[in-house]
């Protein structure tokens, strides 16, 4: 029997999916979190083989919480309406088996545990071809310099801490913002967020 936890922040979605997974056969729905945080004890409650997570929950998401069970006998599965790349990338690094889009039909969730559980991964098709494509376009200083912006660090701060002078900054500054085509500091270090360019 593969004894599977559930975490998901909708409840009307939480309760299909549990009931869906119950129709199985070989499955059974151990436990049903409302986010990462609820996650994690079931999982230490109950040992389950599998936990599949939505990635937005409060207190916790699901790539938190996978992070957090990398190196446990667990599989996590992501299970979410978000194609996007930077959030597979941080899934990948979490060690996940599984990424699938709630869009794909339900009969596609059973099979994909049972070959989530022989051993295998599975990943959305549409989220492989993104993957290689998008690089970070900017230098490790830009990076740097970005990732000091994000930490709320000022144009002087920046230059302190990088030895640099304040002009410079600012000139590395316009051309992040030119590389990642946006209009503001902020645009800049959403996209980054978004396509799982911080480290």
């Amino acid at each position: 029997m593969i004894r599977i936890v559930i975490a998901e922040d909708q409840r009307m979605m939480l309760g299909a999916l549990g009931s869906l997974l119950d129709l199985e056969d070989d499955m059974e729905v151990v436990g049903m979190a409302g986010n990462g945080e609820e996650a994690i004890a079931l999982y230490n409650q109950y040992k389950p083989d599998i936990c599949m997570m939505d990635i937005e929950m409060p207190l916790k998401t699901g790539l938190d919480a996978a992070e957090e069970l990398k190196g446990t006998d667990c599989k996590v599965i992501i299970l979410t309406t978000f194609a996007r790349t930077g959030y597979f990338q941080r899934a990948l690094k979490a060690g996940v088996k599984g990424y699938l889009l709630k869009d794909s039909p339900s009969e596609e969730l059973a099979s994909s545990i049972r070959s989530i559980m022989e051993g295998k991964r599975v990943y959305a098709p549409e989220l492989m071809d993104d993957v290689y494509s998008e690089e970070n376009p900017l230098t490790e200083r830009e990076k740097a310099v970005l990732e000091l912006v994000a930490d709320g660090k000022n144009t002087q701060e920046i230059a302190e801490e990088l030895s640099l002078k304040s002009g410079t900054v600012r000139n590395y500054i316009s051309t992040i913002l030119d590389k990642l085509e946006v209009k503001n500091r902020i645009e800049a270090i959403t996209q980054s967020k978004e396509k799982g360019w911080f480290k």
